[in-house]
C-alpha cells in the first residue's frame, strides 16, 4: 500500500458552498458552462442559427459565495450573466436524457463573470476563452437548493439587477436546450461527477460591471443572490 506523503506545498481545493436549510456542505468538483442557451442572448451575440449545445468550463475554485467580489485585472470590459445553476448529486458517462434529472442534487442562481474584450479578442483570433472565463471569483453563486425543496424548475422568471437597475430578465421556458438535454450532451464528452455545476446559459441584456456596483440575481422559484463588485485585490 502506498504511504501517504506530505505535498510540496499547501494543496489548495475547490470551492465548498452553502447548502440552503442545511450544516452539510457541497464541494465542487468541476465547472461546465453552456454557451447561446437562449436564442435573444445568442442574437445579441452575433448567432443568427440554433446551434448544438456548446461547452466551456471555468476551475473549481471560481464558484463565490462571497458578498464582495474583487474586480478582475487585465480588462475593462466585464460583464455580467445571470444563469441557472445545475448542481449534481451523482455522477455518470454517456447519460440518457430521460434519466438525467435523477443525477441532479440541486439548483441555485450564479453569475459567469466574463472579460468581454478578452473573449472579443479570443474569438477573432481563434483562440480558447479561458483568460475571459475562469478567472479567480468568476462565478459568484447562491447558496445550492436541493430538488427536495424547489423541485425541477422549467418555468420561472430569471433576472439580474445592477444598483437597483433592471439589466436581464428572461424565462426559463425559453433555454433553447432543458436541464435533462445538457446533462445528458456533456456526459457524451466527460465522465460527470458529483459535485459538478452546470451553469445552464444566460438570457440578453449582458453588460458591463464597475467597482462599487450591488449585484442582485434570482431564479423565480430557486433562489436569489446578492454581491458588490470590489476593487481588484
Amino acid at each position: 500500500m502506498r504511504q501517504a506523503m506530505d505535498t510540496l506545498f499547501e494543496a489548495h481545493g475547490a470551492s465548498v458552498l452553502a447548502v440552503a436549510g442545511s450544516d452539510a456542505l457541497f464541494p465542487v468538483h468541476r465547472v461546465y458552462c453552456v454557451g447561446r442557451n437562449y436564442a435573444a442572448h445568442a442574437r445579441e451575440m452575433g448567432a443568427t442559427e440554433k446551434e448544438a449545445p456548446f461547452f466551456f468550463s471555468k476551475p473549481p475554485d471560481a464558484p463565490t459565495q462571497a458578498a464582495a467580489v474583487a474586480y478582475p485585472p487585465a480588462t475593462s470590459e466585464l460583464h455580467h450573466e445571470v444563469e441557472l445553476v445545475v448542481a449534481l448529486g451523482r455522477g455518470g458517462r454517456a447519460i440518457a436524457e430521460t434519466d438525467a434529472l435523477e443525477h441532479v442534487y440541486g439548483y441555485a442562481v450564479g453569475v459567469d463573470l466574463t472579460r468581454r474584450d478578452l473573449q472579443a479578442a479570443a474569438k477573432r483570433e481563434g483562440r480558447p476563452w479561458d483568460v475571459a472565463k475562469g478567472f479567480d471569483e468568476s462565478a459568484p453563486i447562491s447558496e445550492i437548493h436541493p430538488v427536495a425543496e424547489v423541485g425541477h424548475p422549467t418555468r420561472g422568471v430569471i433576472d439580474l439587477n445592477v444598483n437597483g437597475d433592471l439589466r436581464q430578465r428572461g424565462e426559463l421556458a425559453d433555454m433553447i436546450w432543458p436541464v435533462a438535454a445538457i446533462i445528458a450532451a456533456l456526459s457524451r464528452y466527460f465522465l460527470l461527477c458529483p459535485g459538478d455545476l452546470v451553469f445552464t446559459g444566460t438570457p440578453e441584456g449582458v453588460g458591463p460591471l464597475a467597482v462599487g456596483d450591488e449585484v442582485h440575481c434570482r431564479v423565480e422559484g430557486v433562489g436569489a443572490h446578492r454581491f458588490r463588485m470590489v476593487a481588484p485585490r
